[in-house]
């Protein structure tokens, strides 16, 4: 039990938050458009569905972080903010988080075969991007928006595992609203490792460009992040009570760029953690509302 909350910690298996609330919103407006909550409502389809969603995005998840801590393990033992993770320290080995990154994807295998086969039929692609993204970094500092392709299909994948299909314009705003607001949270968080990222000869955007050209690309990603939501919220005829959410949600956007800047990181995880898991959320609820109040 204990390597066990090694682990959890070192994936920090908590930040699930972040982008778990958009697969719900995935399945929510799914169910939505697909009469699926209307009278009379099969709870026992809703219920399996909510199960095997949940367990597919957490396993994806586990497995995206533990290919990440394993893959990277070298360059994290030489970086002084990253050199006392439990594999750098010693609590849990290499070769066991590869296991648990290997278990994690069959897993994700089994939740997508439990939904339908056209969710079963994306799950490699799904995997590719998952695993591929710890290597991005190495050739191309493109690397932040796959990070939010990836992590942005996971809106797209409830929505297919509702509705075995993607041929509306919903599931791919919403996929591409997350996927441009992880970016930009990447890009803030990116910006603490300029010196380690060239030192290492890695890739990305604040080392490339500069912490002060990451940060504005940042704003603009969450801006188009906003435009895009707005775009859900047309497309999925949502009530008042989902822009009232979107407005809050904007502001908490706002207020998370007034936290860091150039000359000033210090506030970097309060950005990262907690503004983000508010916005994923509260968003979450603005959609639920806007779902119940017409």
């Amino acid at each position: 039990m204990n390597k066990l909350r090694v682990f959890l910690d070192m994936i920090k298996f908590e930040h699930t938050i972040f982008a778990l609330p958009f697969a719900y919103i995935g399945m929510a407006l799914a169910w939505a458009q697909s009469g699926m909550l209307a009278a009379p409502i099969d709870w026992g389809t809703l219920a399996w569905q909510f199960v095997w969603i949940t367990v597919a995005m957490a396993s994806a998840r586990t497995a995206a972080m533990a290919f990440n801590r394993a893959i990277d393990a070298e360059i994290d033992a030489r970086n002084p903010r990253t050199a006392n993770r439990p594999i750098q320290a010693g609590k849990i080995s290499k070769n066991a988080v590869w296991l648990a990154g290997f278990i994690s994807l069959g897993v994700f295998l089994l939740a997508a075969w439990l939904l339908n086969t056209f969710v079963l039929m994306l799950a490699p692609i799904a995997m590719i991007g998952l695993v591929g993204y710890a290597y991005t970094k190495r050739f191309t500092w493109l690397c932040h928006i796959w990070l939010g392709v990836v992590d942005g299909a996971a809106a797209a994948g409830a929505w297919a595992a509702v509705t075995a299909d993607l041929s509306s314009p919903i599931p791919w705003a919403l996929w591409a609203a997350v996927a441009v607001w992880i970016a930009g949270f990447d890009l803030i968080y990116a910006c603490q490792d300029v010196r380690i990222d060239c030192r290492e000869g890695l890739h990305s955007i604040p080392a490339r460009f500069g912490i002060p050209a990451a940060l504005r690309l940042a704003q603009i990603f969450h801006a188009l992040t906003v435009l895009l939501l707005a775009g859900v919220g047309l497309l999925a005829g949502l009530g008042w009570l989902y822009w009232l959410g979107l407005l809050i949600v904007a502001g908490l956007l706002i207020y998370e760029h007034t936290l860091v800047k150039p000359d000033d990181l210090s506030r970097v995880d309060m950005a990262f953690f907690k503004m983000n898991g508010y916005i994923s959320v509260i968003t979450f609820l603005a959609v639920l509302g806007g779902l119940w109040v017409q």
